[in-house]
């Protein structure tokens, strides 16, 4: 079982950077596949960025790419999604999610554990 905490959620004018971390614990991440998704009002859940466990690949959403950095420290337990450049329609609650199987399935949407989420609010 593990279990994952974000945080670093905020208010944030357009164009700001906000920095997220997806804390875990009861088990060690090097096992996973880490991702982040989002789900703003009204709107389905939607994928962001995937890492792969042995940090070979990286996988981004389009309409993230070259904005949003995922990245991985093993040591700390820690996943970090990075984001520039922000957007108000970035406004969602994002979560964190593990899944062991590959990052090209957390890109399909499926992942065996998921976070509470940390709301991003960018105002325009």
């Amino acid at each position: 079982q593990v279990q994952l905490v974000e945080s670093g959620g905020g208010l944030v004018q357009a164009g700001g950077s906000l920095r997220l971390s997806c804390a875990a614990s009861g088990q060690s991440i090097s096992r996973y596949n880490m991702g982040w998704f989002r789900q703003a009002p009204g709107k389905e859940r939607e994928f962001v960025a995937a890492i792969s466990l042995a940090i070979i690949g990286t996988y981004y959403a389009d309409s993230v790419k070259g904005r949003f950095t995922i990245s991985r420290d093993n040591a700390k337990n820690t996943v970090y999604l990075l984001m520039n450049s922000l957007k108000p329609e970035d406004t969602a609650l994002y979560y964190c999610a593990a899944e062991p199987s590959s990052a090209r399935t957390i890109v399909a949407g499926i992942a065996n554990y998921w976070g509470q989420g940390t709301q991003v609010t960018v105002s325009s």
